[in-house]
């Protein structure tokens, strides 16, 4: 992965001792498996997108990409165990007060991108439902205000492996990575492109969905009794209880 120089890779060392931990991790816990490596650009900039159903999926993510990567997700995680904070931060992730303001986070995210950095985001915006929901406004509009290309990556799995390490076995793990598209370019300024910036939203999401079993595709299914049973999960959580 090429890097732009006045844009180093931050924390090198440790997110490399974290790399080699969650390696271990997934080889002991999971039968994890990879499809579509051959869709990873050499270089970037890339704003990479995935479905967000359980607290692991950021870790599969890192285990994926040889690349330095950074990540924007939420101040606090609700669903995941508290042990995960520290990785949250040791790794150092741009951190979203979700339902609140993330003018900060945006703005070093797209800073990522307009140094050719690879930065990965959940356009879902939280892991508190198994199906695949409708996005936030943020991957779109960085998207659209980097011009960097969009890689879709599918995650699957990762809801069983602690229910399977309960029962005595692995889990399969399935990361498929779709093909790179975009890049997205709007001028966000333009008040009247906000439509078209949620209607690229909706593109992200199904490109994704194209990467996931369809019974987990929910919002974005064809089949329309999959899209009923989803409804109700597109509920965003931090509305009425916004992060601070």
């Amino acid at each position: 992965m090429q890097n732009n120089p006045s844009s180093p890779p931050r924390r090198r060392l440790v997110r490399g001792l974290l790399r080699k931990g969650i390696a271990a991790i997934f080889a002991v816990l999971t039968d994890f498996q990879v499809v579509g490596r051959e869709n990873l650009p050499a270089s970037g900039p890339l704003l990479m997108v995935a479905n967000h159903f359980n607290f692991l999926d950021p870790l599969a993510v890192i285990h994926i990409t040889p690349y330095p990567i950074e990540f924007i997700g939420g101040r606090q995680a609700p669903n995941a165990p508290v042990m995960l904070s520290w990785v949250r931060n040791l790794w150092g992730i741009f951190p979203v007060s979700r339902g609140g303001s993330s003018r900060d986070a945006l703005l070093r995210a797209q800073r990522v991108l307009q140094a050719n950095g690879v930065l990965a985001i959940f356009p879902e915006g939280g892991s508190w439902a198994t199906v695949l929901r409708p996005p936030r406004p943020g991957a779109a509009l960085l998207a659209a205000r980097s011009g960097a290309p969009i890689l879709p990556i599918g995650l699957d799995g990762l809801v069983d492996v602690f229910p399977c390490l309960r029962r005595g076995r692995r889990a399969r793990v399935l990361v498929n990575i779709g093909k790179p598209f975009g890049p997205f370019q709007l001028d966000v300024r333009d008040r009247t492109n906000r439509a078209a910036i949620d209607e690229f939203g909706h593109e992200i999401m199904r490109r994704i969905a194209e990467l996931i079993p369809p019974d987990k595709r929910g919002h974005y299914a064809a089949d329309p009794a999959i899209r009923a049973a989803a409804q109700g999960s597109e509920v965003w959580q931090y509305d009425n209880a916004p992060e601070f």
